[in-house]
């Protein structure tokens, strides 16, 4: 039993990484109905700009994180001006398109800046552990899921709670109504894009906490677990985002934990293969519904 629990707090923690990089993807999905496929590489670009704050500025973790949460976010209005606003309406799969070159764009530019390798992310917290049983809890663990749980909290309170959160979800139901109602929709829609961005930029720095490496290409992976987080939640949902990420990150755990040590290296397939079956039985998602999706 104690095994299993130290699984599932694992679980949680790589979880909980899983929820901040998907609900910056259906903030988006829900606002434009358009994915913005750069958004692995804004959360590679958050961890290496990080790293630099740390190893090379010498500042404290809290500055590399803020600073993260800030390079996001302008990334992410960089993405809304050049391959949103600016590409012809006429072509819905352009934006998308665009997306996918500006992230090759920034994949390119962090290979030049790392020389192709891998990079080592200090460590920057104690390694000391807490013990409730048999059950280990590491600072790392806490601070981690501490800040994305800190983090969902204050996005719901902002979604439901704020004059912007009310204007993002009124552009979400009809673009033309809420300019209508004197909502400025372009303002509210890169906004959106900063929000989404920075979330991603700081979840780049909170899995390099983690693993203690970070790669030009781990945006790569880790965008295609955020698409299927939100496909499992349910598109345009953010509780479904959330709730996914940590259905995403308990099964990659106890794939590792309890599968023969052949096997741990299809843990990726396998955590895919329990998305597959999921929507085999509830095609919307977990929280989705046929032809009304969860608005932001």
């Amino acid at each position: 039993m104690g095994f299993l629990l130290q699984q599932l707090i694992n679980g949680f923690m790589l979880g909980a990484t899983y929820s901040l990089l998907a609900i910056g993807y259906t903030l988006v999905f829900g606002l434009l109905k358009l994915l913005n496929m750069a958004h692995g590489e804004v959360y590679m670009i958050g961890a290496f700009f990080g790293w630099t704050i740390v190893t090379m500025i010498h500042l404290p973790i809290y500055l590399a994180l803020l600073g993260a949460f800030v390079i996001g976010g302008i990334l992410g209005i960089i993405v809304e001006f050049f391959c949103f606003r600016l590409v012809s309406k006429d072509y819905p799969l352009a934006s998308m398109l665009s997306t996918i070159g500006l992230g090759v764009i920034l994949q390119n530019f962090a290979l030049v800046f790392s020389g192709g390798e891998m990079v080592r992310f200090p460590e920057m917290l104690r390694t000391s552990n807490f013990y409730i049983g048999p059950v280990i809890i590491s600072e790392v663990h806490l601070v981690i899921f501490g800040i994305a749980l800190c983090l969902m909290l204050m996005l719901n309170i902002l979604i439901y709670k704020t004059k912007l959160g009310k204007s993002m979800r009124a552009v979400a139901e009809d673009k033309n109504v809420a300019s209508m109602y004197g909502i400025n929709v372009n303002v509210v829609t890169m906004a959106t894009f900063f929000i989404s961005s920075s979330l991603a930029g700081i979840t780049g720095v909170l899995t390099a906490l983690a693993y203690h490496s970070i790669t030009p290409f781990m945006g790569v992976e880790q965008g295609l677990k955020g698409l299927a987080v939100i496909v499992l939640g349910g598109l345009g949902s953010v509780s479904g985002a959330m709730a996914g990420g940590i259905i995403l990150g308990l099964s990659e755990v106890i794939a590792i934990a309890y599968l023969p040590a052949d096997f741990t290296g299809y843990k990726d397939a396998i955590a895919f293969a329990i998305l597959i079956g999921i929507l085999l039985f509830k095609p919307t998602g977990l929280f989705g519904k046929f032809g009304l999706e969860e608005k932001v």
